[in-house]
Order: C-alpha cells, then sequence, then structure tokens
C-alpha cells in the first residue's frame, strides 16, 4: 500500500452510482458530534455565568449551582474528547505550500472560480486554521481553568493570578466561538460538508473540486482512477 501523506486509512472510493468517497469513519464523525455538544453546553453555562442578563441559561442545568459544577466537567471532557481527534487528524492538518497559494487565490475562492486554486489534500487551509485554532484555545482555557476551579483546586494559584486567569479564559473563550462560527459558516457555505460529517461520505465530483490531491491520494492507494 502506498504512503499515506493526504489521507486517513479508511477513507477509500466506493463502487456506487454516482460514486463516493469515505471522508470520515464513524468512530470520527461520533467523536465530532459529541465534542460538538460539550461545546456547545460550555458555550450556554459559560455565558450564563459570566454574563447576568444570561443567568436564565442555567435553568438548562437546574439552577446556576449545577451549572457551575457542570461547567469545569464539561470543558475537561471536550479538551479530551477533542484530543482524540487531534492525535488522529494533526498530521493531515500540517501547514503546507499549497495552503500558501491557496490563500493567495482566496479571490478566486470568493468568487467561485475553484478551477484557478490548486490541488488540495484532505483539508484546506481554512479547516486547518479552524482546527489548531481550536486546539490552542481549547488549551488555554483548560489551563486557565484549572486555575480559577476553587471548588477543586482552592490554592493551586494566588488571588491576583487567579484574576488574570479568568480574564484570559474570557478572552479564549470569547475568540472560540468566533472560531466556531466561522467553522459553522463555511460548512454551510461549501456544500456538501455538512452531510460528509453525518453520512461520512461525499460524492466523487465534491472530492475531485474540493479536495484532490486527497482523492488521487485515495485511488492510488486502491489502485483505481479517481473520477471526475
Amino acid at each position: 500500500m502506498a504512503d499515506r501523506e493526504y489521507s486517513e486509512s479508511s477513507d477509500r472510493i466506493i463502487a456506487t452510482e454516482p460514486v463516493e468517497v469515505r471522508r470520515y469513519a464513524a468512530h470520527t464523525r461520533i467523536n465530532h458530534w459529541f465534542t460538538a455538544i460539550l461545546i456547545i453546553l460550555l458555550i450556554l453555562s459559560g455565558f450564563a455565568l459570566f454574563w447576568p442578563r444570561l443567568f436564565f441559561l442555567t435553568g438548562i442545568f437546574g439552577g446556576g449551582q449545577n451549572a457551575r459544577f457542570l461547567h469545569p466537567i464539561f470543558g475537561v471532557v471536550a479538551c479530551l474528547s477533542f484530543l482524540l481527534l487531534f492525535l488522529q487528524l494533526w498530521k493531515l492538518n500540517l501547514m503546507r505550500r499549497e495552503d500558501v497559494v491557496w490563500a493567495s487565490k482566496i479571490t478566486d475562492l470568493l468568487a467561485g472560480h475553484e478551477e484557478r486554486l490548486p490541488e488540495l489534500g484532505k483539508y484546506n487551509l481554512g479547516q486547518k486554521l479552524v482546527f489548531w485554532g481550536m486546539f490552542w484555545l481549547l488549551l488555554t482555557m483548560v489551563a486557565s481553568g484549572l486555575m480559577i476551579w476553587q471548588q477543586f483546586f482552592p490554592d493551586l494559584v494566588s488571588i491576583p493570578v487567579r484574576r488574570w486567569a479568568l480574564l484570559v479564559h474570557s478572552i479564549a473563550a470569547v475568540l472560540s466561538v468566533l472560531v466556531i462560527i466561522v467553522h459553522v459558516y463555511a460548512a454551510i457555505w461549501t456544500r456538501g460538508t455538512i452531510s460528509a460529517m453525518t453520512s461520512g461520505n461525499v460524492t466523487g465530483g465534491w472530492a475531485w473540486r474540493h479536495h484532490r490531491k486527497w482523492l488521487r491520494e485515495v485511488a492510488r492507494r486502491q489502485d483505481s482512477p479517481p473520477a471526475e
């Protein structure tokens, strides 16, 4: 079997009509949606505790005391869940030369002239930035969150450090929400992306148009030519 540079071992071309390509295995999809649900719960509980006007959202969790107890637990579990995705996908999200070319042609992308874009692996630059952005923001929120988690770590840091940690935690949380908004918008804008994370498959045409290097590698591993 050829070495994998742009694909996972579970990626494969499916002989259907029209041709489909397996993009995400079941465990990847389950992990993704599990992490997404946890992050939504984190956002709701975090905003409810941070902004008094949103305190009513604590009712979702059975009140303010429950929300305060559950919020850090959601954070730890979400970080561990994302860590599994990170260990699985980090190599595919490393920056490459074609990403620089892709960024220089962003106007062609926005204008719908994707034929002018370079061939890409499994992920484009935007997806990679979301991936790495969430990785570093989650690490920041976990580290700062431990410093302000008084229930279990009351004496971990001094009060002045805890205040700074709360500020850093809040900024990272707002930035992560912005990253998630970009992620969701891009997934909706690029038709076929959301269904790929629900069914696991994309059409051969979609793969050829958006991630041609990935498709070529999958086809080469199966000793079959990629179909447009």
